[in-house]
């Protein structure tokens, strides 16, 4: 097997694992925080799909889909154009509201069209390249993969666990 196939096929579980924890659902349902603090399901599936956007972007060399495909202005947020969720404070996080569910879905495709484009080209030798020298290691592209789709598991598992619980409370 070689890398790129390893990649495409653990991405490629992203998209359905966003679309089982989103679908159906209205904005009441994905804009509701499980208690004051908590992060919405919007939130959630946002920070994921912004996280892998302004992670592969750079990565891939082009500009985010987030901007370069007017995802911004779609998705409509009173945050600043760069903001990707992380270290988000409460009530950042409160910001987060969505008008719907194919919001999400459609932002979501897109950044992972982008994604997988970028990782079937991948080879066993691009995974040692050095990406990112601000860490101790620095990161290689192989290690920075890993990240990113690590994250992206985590965020839509507690989007789907989110999502139980308030459908269960309704």
């Amino acid at each position: 097997m070689e890398p790129s196939d390893l990649f495409i096929d653990a991405f490629g579980r992203l998209p359905q694992a966003v679309r089982r924890a989103v679908h159906g659902l209205d904005a009441g349902v994905l804009n509701r925080r499980p208690y004051p603090q908590g992060n919405s399901i919007s939130w959630l599936i946002w920070h994921l799909a912004r996280g892998e956007d302004a992670q592969i972007a750079p990565l891939a060399g082009h500009e985010q889909a987030w901007t370069a495909e007017g995802w911004f202005e779609r998705v409509g947020l009173p945050l600043a154009v760069e903001d990707t969720g992380y270290g988000h404070t409460s009530e950042q996080v409160a910001e987060v509201r969505v008008q719907s569910a194919e919001v999400l879905l459609d932002y979501y495709q897109a950044v992972h069209s982008r994604t997988a484009a970028f990782v079937s080209g991948v080879t066993g030798q691009d995974l040692d390249k050095v990406v990112d020298t601000a860490w101790d290691p620095p990161v290689t592209l192989g290690v920075r993969l890993v990240s990113i789709l690590g994250d992206g598991l985590e965020h839509v598992g507690q989007a789907a666990y989110l999502r139980g619980m308030l459908l269960a409370d309704s």
